[in-house]
């Protein structure tokens, strides 16, 4: 499943052939995805694109009339080809532009989404979002006051997007082992210098991961159709039985919260 990192780095590469062009059409393949294609999506034509944003992992096509969230789902991605390239199968929706680009996304399990909001308004799936884990608003003292009497597993905890956006699974188990701390840790039970160490933690590991393009194991690769690289850093995840980077120990595999969650007893505590 795409990430924060792997939604990103798709902004990235997207944003230099999309920002200042106009919008000459929109071509919906296929109704509904996770939710219905809303027929106001048509309002685009003929929009310049002014910014390409990202919230959590959603990405923003902004225009002076609206909006058009992008969300890639499970298995979603976007491409920029010219626009004769004939779609594939599980080519749900083209936005052709006036420079003779079309920005195509292809998502085969049809789990992702395009949605419509309209200039001045937020969209209720933006609503109740917790900060951006790499702007300053999330801070060791932010996430330490929202644990005060949580009992949840520490990585339940900083999965949960109405605390902090972005932190998915992967990085989740990667900040916790970077961080030496036990991901089935009670939240409450952390101290300031242990959330300290796991603030800084998450940016770099989320940071460095936008750096190498994305974590590609299945699904992901970038606007370019390149692979990302983060994969080949990953230190404790999908390593389960294997040597610990650090101490030699093996890796552990557990769930928690329904998720597979690699750690080092011997490192993490």
């Amino acid at each position: 499943m795409p990430e924060l990192p792997e939604v990103e780095v798709s902004r990235m590469g997207i944003s230099p052939h999309l920002v200042g062009e106009k919008v000459k059409s929109i071509a919906v393949r296929t109704p509904k995805l996770r939710w219905d294609i809303p027929f106001e999506l048509k309002k685009i034509e003929g929009q310049v694109i002014r910014k390409i944003s990202r919230r959590a992992k959603y990405l923003l096509l902004e225009t002076d009339c609206g909006v058009v969230l992008i969300h890639l789902g499970m298995s979603g991605s976007l491409r920029i080809l010219e626009q004769a390239s004939p779609p594939e199968k599980h080519d749900h929706v083209d936005l052709f532009l006036c420079n003779g680009k079309v920005l195509r996304y292809n998502d085969p399990r049809r789990f992702g989404a395009w949605l419509w909001c309209e200039t001045g308004q937020v969209h209720s799936v933006l609503q109740h979002l917790g900060p951006e884990p790499l702007e300053e608003d999330f801070s060791p003292g932010y996430i330490a006051g929202k644990a005060v009497g949580k009992r949840v597993a520490v990585k339940q905890f900083i999965m949960d997007n109405k605390i902090v956006v972005g932190v998915g699974n992967i990085y989740a188990s990667e900040s916790l082992f970077m961080a030496g701390i036990i991901p089935s840790r009670p939240s409450s039970t952390l101290t300031q210098e242990e959330w300290d160490k796991l603030v800084e933690a998450i940016k770099r590991v989320l940071t460095r991961s936008i750096q190498q393009g994305g974590t590609t194991l299945k699904d992901f690769s970038q606007a370019d159709g390149k692979p990302g690289y983060f994969a080949q850093e990953l230190q404790v995840y999908g390593k389960a039985g294997e040597p610990c980077p650090v101490c030699g120990g093996l890796i552990q595999e557990q769930k928690i919260g329904q998720r597979n969650t690699f750690f080092c007893s011997v490192c993490q505590s």
